[in-house]
């Protein structure tokens, strides 16, 4: 059974943070849902099931069990279904991987790090807030600052321009590597390989 099983078998957790609703689907703000479902196809698998507040599936990749989830609840309450599928799992911390978007990056950047704030981001807001702690891994795909003086909310629920579109695809597929890599070979060598700012 899933919750019987030794500490070196437990799967890893990959959590895309987004709104759901097909009106929210090409929004910035579902960047990470999007990495999620290129990471599932990727894995050769789809988003069919409905668990604990979110769409989730289950994979393997190079002998590594691997759950993916979408939350459902919306972005400021994501914390629900994270904490839910944790425990369920008896998953621990340091294989769980939160992705989403982050309007402090510009486009076409990554940055993972193993801890840390929110940073303003309501739905890592609310993880912290469920698990009670920040010591969990999570990818940050940069989207850029809105300009002129749109607002932050406003800007990042508007669907990516055709422009962003375009590099879009080149993004998720260095995302996806980004999270396989963390997944095989831990935190710190994706952090080497994967950080970067985009010049």
């Amino acid at each position: 059974m899933d919750v019987i099983m030794s500490e070196k078998n437990r799967p890893y957790l990959i959590v895309g943070l987004g709104n759901p609703g097909p009106e929210y689907h090409h929004n910035r703000h579902n960047l990470g849902f999007m990495v999620l479902d290129r990471l599932a196809e990727e894995l050769g698998v789809s988003f069919s099931k409905m668990k604990m507040e979110a769409f989730f599936t289950r994979a393997r990749y190079k002998g590594r069990r691997v759950i993916l989830a979408k939350p459902q609840t919306y972005m400021n309450q994501s914390g629900r279904a994270v904490r839910s599928l944790l425990r369920f799992y008896k998953i621990p911390l340091e294989r769980l991987l939160v992705v989403y978007d982050d309007v402090d990056l510009p486009l076409d950047s990554l940055r993972l790090r193993p801890n840390g704030s929110a940073g303003g981001q309501k739905g890592v807001k609310s993880v912290i807030e469920k698990l009670g702690t920040k010591e969990f891994a999570r990818l940050r795909v940069g989207v850029g600052r809105p300009p002129g003086r749109m607002t932050v909310s406003s800007y990042v629920l508007k669907d990516f321009s055709p422009e962003e579109r375009d590099v879009l695809p080149f993004i998720l597929g260095d995302a996806v590597q980004a999270v396989l890599t963390f997944i095989v070979e831990g935190i710190h060598q994706a952090m080497t390989q994967y950080n970067r700012t985009s010049t």
